[in-house]
């Protein structure tokens, strides 16, 4: 994939529109602050990591062309930049990592000028950008080591090139393994209700050359059963201090499945997704998005109308079931209240 799913070039900030796909390609600016929030909250950007690249780049929109000279006046619309920011969406831990970076960022500077300030601003949006893209290359690297040649990994979500700055977080280990030549296939669950495996996951791996196969998302349960799943890889949004991990809807039942039939279950996330202030995943604030979601394919109602509708975009999978979790800089192990110590 040439584009890339976020990109702050010529001071215009423009991401790939995944709504659009698979069926259109679209490059979309986000020229201010409202825009900014609408593409999180509308899913135009998705995926934690690419979310908090984005919502760093989001802040310096937001402020980059006040013309007061005033620092209290500046950093007044800087607040209320971020302030809007943060209200997109409440799931991904990600987003408010970087969010915190640029807050303490501008205001360790907060004696320069507002010019100074602003470019200051810019520097830590394209570091936290490039650090990104190599976060996703080791994670590449350290899960790749984990995937045999002949095996067949089950997916869920989107958490490839799409969802971040470089080959994504669960694909990463699949793209290193295929790059050594390892022999594997994919199969990847659609990911209801808005279908981010079939219309991303299965758009990015066929594109990269990898034996994909889509599935629907009960459909894993048979696979599994017939021994046709060696692994399970998957992301997170957010993960708590014992490794309870939220994840897209649906990565819980994957797992209570992948222990009952003895496969491995895999987390890929970078450090930025743990959630130390969590003990736990009880206190994992999860997203409930609107109704019409499930109650309509690709604008299509196949539902009765306002029929009530429960929508979280995410569920959280309890660290007993997690066989590892993968990061840039190790692959961490049970039990992981003292492994994590390490992140």
């Amino acid at each position: 994939m040439k584009a890339k799913t976020v990109s702050f070039v010529n001071n215009k900030l423009k991401i790939i529109d995944q709504r659009a796909l698979p069926n259109k390609f679209n490059i979309i600016e986000s020229r201010n602050i409202k825009d900014v929030y609408n593409h999180i909250k509308t899913l135009a950007v998705r995926g934690a990591p690419a979310i908090g690249v984005f919502a760093a780049y989001g802040v310096y929109v937001g402020i980059k062309d006040i013309k007061s000279t005033d620092r209290k006046a500046f950093f007044r619309q800087f607040l209320k930049a971020i302030d809007c920011i943060k209200a997109s969406r409440p799931t991904a831990v990600n987003l408010f990592w970087a969010l915190e970076r640029m807050r303490k960022r501008a205001f360790a500077n907060e004696n320069e000028t507002v010019p100074v300030i602003k470019k200051i601003l810019l520097e830590e949006a394209i570091k936290i950008n490039r650090e990104d893209e190599q976060m996703c290359k080791a994670i590449g690297v350290n899960g790749a080591r984990l995937i045999r040649s002949g095996d067949t990994i089950l997916t869920h979500c989107n958490a490839g090139s799409l969802a971040t700055s470089g080959e994504g977080t669960a694909l990463s280990p699949i793209y290193k393994a295929y790059a050594q030549g390892k022999k594997i296939k994919v199969y990847a669950d659609e990911t209801r209700p808005l279908l981010q495996g079939a219309r991303l996951t299965a758009w990015e791996l066929k594109k990269h050359g990898i034996d994909v196969t889509l599935i629907c998302d009960n459909m894993a349960a048979s696979l599994m059963q017939k021994a046709r799943i060696d692994k399970i890889i998957v992301g997170a949004d957010r993960i708590a201090a014992n490794g309870d991990t939220a994840n897209k809807i649906g990565t819980y039942s994957l797992a209570v499945l992948a222990k009952a039939h003895n496969i491995p279950f895999y987390i890929a996330a970078p450090s930025s997704t743990f959630d130390f202030s969590l003990k736990t995943g009880d206190r994992i604030p999860i997203e409930e998005r609107d109704g019409e979601e499930v109650r309509k394919i690709s604008n299509i109602s196949h539902a009765p109308d306002k029929v009530k509708v429960y929508n979280p975009a995410f569920d959280v999978t309890p660290s007993r079931y997690i066989s590892a979790i993968i990061t840039e800089k190790e692959v961490f192990t049970k039990p992981y209240k003292r492994s994590l110590r390490n992140v």
